[in-house]
């Protein structure tokens, strides 16, 4: 019987008694027969050839077909692998099986190159996974086809000469110095010109430019190895036709060390040596670093400067294993006559050409145990003979302090005062009282003396100017009281201007003058001449012009006023 021809079979059976003689009864039954599968059929290719079409830019590791091969069993009985057995196109592509559409997968293994091979042949084999000896004399359970693969041509981007480029440069090269060159070229056959350009982010120091068309890298600045030893850039190249396709490469510029950097200690030394050290005695070792490169740096020389005298305290000496150490030269240091010495030393390193560099080394004198060990080297255990601790020093000082502050404010109070211009005391403006009892009102005059406001002759004294020298010493002019009385305050008024005017000791500017003297009521009123532009009026000026040199002005102003009236 064969599945594969028919799987399904239906029979009916009947039943009779009486042996089946006439009269008898019967019965029938229908039974449905199933026919299970077996590994009877190989699996067979549709087709003894396959063509298939691949572009060049498909990427490596995707799929680029399919084939199937077809088995009449069914289950596992139908499962088969597909595999390469031969062709030019082994180590290209790969083939693996889909277990649920039992179909074979084609993959790209390497890039495809159409400009070096244009197309690859490949056979492949399907073969049952499940085989059954018993039906082993019908044949293989395997087929296999012919399948050829049709690379296809596509316009791609530059290919660089190298994966990746490394290159050299020394620190401190002039600007435009030549770093190296990268080179990519048009991998289609139209061979295209190729563009290239370094790409930087926004925060990227621009250090190199590249030439667009030769690709030669060059500085753009002086580089500096101790700042940055490193630079990595990227490159990109494109096609000058169509500048969309691109290629990258990385580009990695190793700057070299220059010896450009001396040596210096390794960190600041404090160096202690005790009274009670001994000649040759070694009281500390130092150390020295170099920022430059180890071929620059290391090793280290140190020395005195022989341009100096000897020194008669203290010694160097090289180890000549980057260190050095210090040495006394005499036994027994003091205190008292010195707590600090200062030895210049020299250190060269190992570069070519070597550069040196000078520094100086503080040691301080402290007392020590007998062991070596530091007991104090603070000022206070000079102090200590004469008694004086540390607050006793802070309190003296603080009274110092306090006593140049008070000498200080004093000074400055002294002469902050200005002395009265007027040399006489019984100036009025002097005359002031300053009390807290409240006053009487106007009826209370004894708080200030306002006679001299009644009597002009209480003002009479002739007083001098204290902020000038007087060249003419005048001699005071008296009037009797009696005149004084008679006359009025506007000829009052007028004769101590006329002898202010006459008076060669007050100065060319304005002065105030004083006049302690309550006049009477003028009878002119309002001297003010707002209004005497536009109202008629029959007032002479021509007074104004024998009050002096001070009213010329305003005598001539309104004598021009009042002669455009009478015209």
């Amino acid at each position: 019987m064969d599945r594969e021809a028919r799987e399904h079979y239906s029979v009916v059976i009947q039943a009779k008694d009486m042996a089946g003689q006439v009269g008898g009864l019967s019965g029938s039954t229908t039974v449905n027969i199933t026919l299970t599968d077996v590994n009877d059929n190989p699996p067979r290719f549709p087709q003894k050839h396959y063509q298939l079409y691949v572009p060049e830019s498909a990427q490596v590791g995707s799929a680029v077909g399919k084939i199937k091969a077809n088995d009449a069993d069914t289950g596992s009985n139908a499962d088969m692998t597909y595999s390469i057995i031969n062709g030019d196109g082994v180590g290209i592509f790969s083939i693996s099986t889909d277990k649920e559409t039992r179909e074979g997968i084609l993959s790209l293994k390497k890039p495809l190159n159409y400009e070096k091979k244009k197309s690859y042949t490949l056979n492949i084999e399907g073969a049952n996974t499940h085989l059954d000896f018993r039906f082993s004399h019908l044949g293989p359970f395997k087929d296999a086809t012919m399948l050829k693969i049709i690379v296809g041509d596509v316009d791609e981007p530059p290919l660089f000469s190298m994966p990746s480029y490394v290159m050299e440069v020394y620190e401190n090269a002039k600007i435009g110095t030549v770093v190296g060159t990268v080179l990519a070229q048009d991998p289609d056959s139209a061979n295209s010109l190729v563009r290239y350009f370094i790409e930087y982010n926004a925060e990227d120091d621009r250090s190199f430019n590249i030439d667009a068309n030769t690709g030669i890298i060059k500085t753009t600045k002086v580089l500096d190895r101790e700042e940055t030893p490193w630079y990595n850039i990227t490159v990109a190249a494109s096609e000058k036709d169509n500048p969309g396709l691109l290629s990258h490469v990385a580009v990695g510029i190793r700057v070299l060390d220059v010896n450009d950097n001396p040596p210096e200690l390794a960190r600041e030394y404090d160096i202690v040596v005790c009274e009670n050290s001994k000649p040759g005695q070694v009281i500390h070792t130092i150390s020295a670093t170099d920022k430059d490169d180890f071929a620059n740096g290391p090793r280290f020389n140190f020395f005195l400067d022989e341009r100096l005298s000897i020194n008669p305290n203290f010694t160097l000496k090289d180890n000549e294993d980057n260190t050095a150490s210090i040495l006394t030269r005499r036994r027994r240091f003091s205190r008292t006559i010195q707590d600090v010495y200062y030895l210049p030393i020299m250190i060269s390193d190992g570069g070519i050409p070597s550069l040196s560099s000078s520094s100086t080394l503080t040691i301080r004198v402290c007392a020590c145990e007998r062991d070596g060990r530091v007991r104090t080297c603070h000022a206070e255990a000079f102090l200590s003979s004469a008694g004086l601790s540390t607050g006793a020093l802070i309190a003296i000082l603080l009274c110092v302090v306090i006593l140049l502050a008070i000498v200080v404010l004093f000074i400055t109070l002294r002469r902050s005062k200005k002395e009265p211009l007027i040399i006489s005391e019984e100036d009025v403006r002097e005359n002031v009282v300053t009390y807290d009892d409240e006053g009487g009102g106007e009826e209370d005059t004894e708080a200030f003396d306002i006679t001299a406001l009644r009597n002009p002759s209480a003002a009479e004294e002739l007083k001098y100017r204290r902020d000038i020298i007087p060249e003419v010493n005048l001699t005071p002019r008296h009037q009797t009281l009696s005149t004084l009385e008679s006359i009025d305050v506007q000829e009052f008024i007028k004769q101590r201007l006329a002898e202010a005017d006459l008076d060669p000791s007050v100065p060319p500017y304005d002065s105030l003058q004083t006049y302690a003297y309550e006049g009477q009521r003028s009878e002119a009123g309002s001297i003010s001449s707002l209004d005497s532009a536009t109202t008629q009026s029959d007032q002479d000026y021509h007074y104004l012009g024998d009050w002096g040199p001070e009213f010329k002005k305003l005598a001539e102003l309104y004598g021009e006023i009042e002669s455009e009236r009478t015209t």
